[in-house]
């Protein structure tokens, strides 16, 4: 028994090896390009900053810096509540559609590999370069303005929805933003490559011989997604959370990120821009945080 506890901890030793040769990369490249950064962004937030010729100086401010972001900017706390709200509801929304559209190609059916390309397809559309030759391309944006024009005098299923539900009065800030997310799929499903994939992955891993067990035990597909399937990737969704609420945090639609670069480009108050970004990240930290206590409470780790 000894002997046992004694290999199992070594394979368990040799795979944090692993792993932590793995992520060395990254973190020799924090330290040695991040932390410098890091720390003169946060004290410049604490400061005046007054640029000069080929210099900057950083004169002590004190709280000066957050209670302007707070008190005096009429629009950081109102863009910074709903950015943080449309952040928790896409994120959802992504995490549901990556899990499914998962399942549906983790079945054997013909094409498989085509549509598995198909849906990985927008991550690479959304990589820097393509993403900006598609915001470029001037042909593209005057098809999408016929489309909307055309699409204006039809009424849609979702506004036809819309209407009743405003009517009868019942669940109608709910509904609105359910129908919201549907008219905006383009947008979920071209943020859930990655997810897609991750979930794929951990699909792949779960034995077939459990589903067969079960199928003996007469457990339908509905009981065997709740009682197999999602237990056995459990561990997936809290890395999928993770990574979909830093990738949204970063995106260029972000009203927040826009904010901070105008005062940081434009009005050239690096003072200011910095502290609007630690109170933007410190919140997107804590937010991660907590959900990610609360989704780790419900893993199923297995050996």
């Amino acid at each position: 028994m000894k002997r046992e506890k004694t290999k199992l901890a070594g394979l368990q030793k040799r795979k944090a090896i692993s792993g932590y040769l793995f992520i060395s990369p990254f973190i020799i490249g924090f330290l040695a390009f991040m932390v410098k950064p890091l720390f003169q962004s946060l004290y410049m937030s604490f400061c005046d900053v007054q640029l000069g010729a080929g210099e900057f100086q950083n004169i002590w401010k004190g709280l000066g810096n957050y209670n302007y972001a707070f008190r005096v900017d009429a629009n950081f706390v109102r863009l910074l509540t709903e950015e943080l709200s449309r952040m928790a509801i896409y994120s959802v929304a992504i995490m549901v559609f990556s899990f499914f559209v998962a399942l549906v190609l983790n079945q054997k059916f013909k094409g498989r590999a085509l549509v598995r390309s198909v849906f990985f397809l927008p991550v690479i559309l959304a990589s820097g370069v393509m993403l900006k030759l598609d915001s470029d391309n001037a042909l593209m944006a005057a098809v999408a303005q016929t489309v909307e024009v055309n699409a204006g005098g039809t009424a849609s299923i979702t506004n036809a929805l819309q209407s009743i539900l405003r009517t009868t009065g019942v669940g109608v800030r709910a509904f609105e933003t359910l129908f919201e997310i549907i008219d905006n799929i383009y947008d979920v499903a071209i943020s859930s490559g990655i997810q897609i994939i991750i979930f794929l992955s951990g699909l792949q891993t779960i034995s077939v011989s459990m589903y067969e067990a079960a199928d003996i035990e007469g457990c339908t597909k509905w009981e065997s997604l709740w009682k197999i399937t999602f237990p056995m990737v459990s561990s997936l969704f809290l890395v999928n959370w993770i990574y979909t609420v830093v990738d949204f945090c970063m995106r260029s639609d972000n009203d927040v990120i826009d904010k901070i670069t105008t005062y940081m480009n434009i009005n050239l108050n690096y003072g200011l821009a910095s502290a609007m970004s630690w109170v933007y990240f410190v919140l997107v930290m804590a937010i991660i945080g907590v959900s990610s206590l609360i989704i780790s409470k419900g893993v199923y780790y297995y050996e």
